[in-house]
């Protein structure tokens, strides 16, 4: 009997709660049952409007949050007209056209009233009618602007999430929406959903970390995938969180003077009880998303040692074991395991003597005065180098001169194109640079950013040349210009043609062909 009147109980007082969580789906299937019917007989029966509702609330979605601004009705009859014109291949004459776009944007904000349901609250024994909207509409400078509602973001939300934002972002736009509409206990949700996200993202996170130390492949997909769809949105969630807690603050503080008057103190005194618990869960969830960016910051880092060094080991001739059993313990198939114990099992342990081979033993004259073999201890040269590693070091020095002199020049004029590069180089290295062909490798390399940050280059590496020209500078000249960044930008009406009859190599006089490079542009950028 107990069990029955808590399950009674449970029935009557959440009836209304319910009911008011599921009005935002009613409007959807209204539209999509009677919205085509009577309207001229029928003729645009073929039209989706359930396809139309969802379209028409991302497009709102997409210009009142992601873009900032209200929509007017001419923006959303071009819209709608193209829509029809490219998914349902509409043919109609113009007029025809922005008819049919207002009768549905008429439908869609229903003449301006909410939809109205009725429902039985078995609390009070009454009829009740909730209400809701899609759309909203307001009056600034003598023109009607329209705003999508908290309702119509949270239905388009609970249908699937927007695909190419990020999910804590879209969630504080429906925050935003809550705590502008006062409704802080809706809002409580939001922030505790917003909150399960980011949990999620740290759970996430691990799983990357966990993946790369096991298999450097599928570890190195993950990492990527999670930076890309992840991390990338990070400083606009951060945006966000600011400007939904200031919101929140404002809210705070009006709540509290409103606290004072002295008609109905108990009901100003929830909100304010809603609005405070509203603040300790939104500074709980940024508390929590700014731990996991940090914590993403430590994964690019570990993830970049972890992938370094599976370049290193992958060069040593041994099988992996550990990774070859976790593939398997992946597949689930354990009748691959053979691919790791049959070469144990087909060893030969039988070992046989030749007979003749005793005999042979028996008759075979040894030399009494035979000297044992001289053996040499060679000594391991530490400092040995081959022919190609001596290369690539005189390829590295060469490139971290040249660098260092166009990262001198930049500090001491903030711009310099190639051409009077050429001429420092000329009376720094001799016409000879010419006839040098790390030169030529160096513009080539150089050619392939148009970006160069020299502190950003002593914390990380992005090319050949960057890792050359930090291995090879000193640490007084990496002192020196640390704080020197340029931009390349590249004079396509300019053309660089060196003459190369005076150019020698040595002692020796070649014969080269002339110079010709388009002009380059080095300009300092401020950080």
């Amino acid at each position: 009997m107990a069990l029955k009147h808590v399950m009674i109980n449970d029935i009557i007082s959440e009836h209304s709660a319910r009911i008011k969580n599921i009005k935002k789906y009613y409007p959807f299937f209204v539209l999509t049952e009677t919205t085509f019917a009577m309207y001229k007989g029928g003729k645009y029966e073929y039209l989706d409007m359930g396809y139309i509702t969802l379209a028409s609330l991302r497009f709102f979605i997409n210009e009142n949050n992601f873009h900032e601004k209200d929509v007017t009705y001419e923006e959303y009859e071009q819209f709608i007209i193209e829509l029809l014109r490219r998914d349902f291949q509409l043919e109609e004459n113009p007029e025809d056209e922005r008819q049919l776009a207002l009768y549905i944007f008429d439908k869609l904000k229903n003449d301006g009233k909410p939809f109205e349901f009725k429902f039985f609250d078995p609390e009070s024994r009454t009829n009740k009618i909730a209400r809701t909207k899609l759309i909203d509409s307001r009056i600034e400078n003598g023109q009607v602007l329209y705003t999508i509602t908290s309702d119509g973001i949270e239905f388009y939300l609970d249908t699937k999430e927007i695909k190419d934002e990020s999910k804590i972002n879209v969630s504080q736009l429906l925050l935003e929406k809550m705590i502008t509409s006062n409704n802080f206990k809706g809002g409580i949700d939001v922030v505790r959903r917003i909150n399960s996200q980011v949990l999620q993202l740290k759970a996430q996170k691990e799983q990357v970390l966990k993946l790369l130390s096991v298999d450097i492949f599928e570890g190195s997909k993950a990492y990527e995938q999670y930076m890309q769809v992840s991390a990338k949105w990070f400083n606009e969630e951060q945006k966000l969180f600011a400007k939904n807690k200031s919101l929140v603050e404002k809210a705070i503080e009006r709540a509290a003077s409103e606290q004072s008057a002295q008609d109905k103190p108990t009901l100003r005194s929830k909100a304010l009880e809603e609005v405070s618990m509203l603040e300790t869960e939104l500074k709980k969830t940024i508390y929590n998303h700014s731990k996991l960016i940090a914590e993403t910051m430590e994964l690019t880092q570990l993830s970049d040692k972890i992938i370094n060094r599976a370049k290193l080991r992958k060069l040593r001739p041994v099988f992996d074991y550990h990774a070859c059993l976790t593939q398997l313990m992946q597949n689930d198939k354990p009748a691959d395991m053979g691919v790791i114990l049959r070469p144990f099992m087909d060893l030969r342990l039988e070992k046989s003597f030749s007979m003749r081979s005793i005999d042979n033993m028996l008759t075979l004259k040894s030399d009494d005065k035979s000297s044992g073999e001289k053996v040499e201890k060679n000594v391991l040269d530490l400092d040995f180098k081959y022919e190609d590693e001596k290369l690539d070091e005189h390829i590295g020095q060469n490139f971290a001169k040249l660098f260092y002199e166009l990262l001198d020049q930049v500090k001491k004029w903030n711009r310099v194109t190639l051409k009077e590069l050429n001429g420092i180089y000329e009376i720094k290295f001799g016409k000879e640079i010419y006839g040098n062909r790390d030169y030529y490798s160096f513009l080539v390399h150089l050619a392939g950013k148009n970006h160069y940050n020299l502190e950003e280059m002593l914390i990380k590496q992005n090319t050949l040349l960057e890792e050359m020209v930090v291995c090879h500078l000193t640490d007084e000249q990496k002192e020196r210009l640390k704080d020197i960044a340029f931009d390349i930008k590249f004079n396509y009406d300019s053309e660089i043609n060196v003459d190369m009859s005076d150019v020698r190599i040595g002692s020796e006089k070649d014969v080269f062909d002339d110079f010709v490079t388009t002009d380059m542009i080095f300009e300092r950028s401020v950080r």
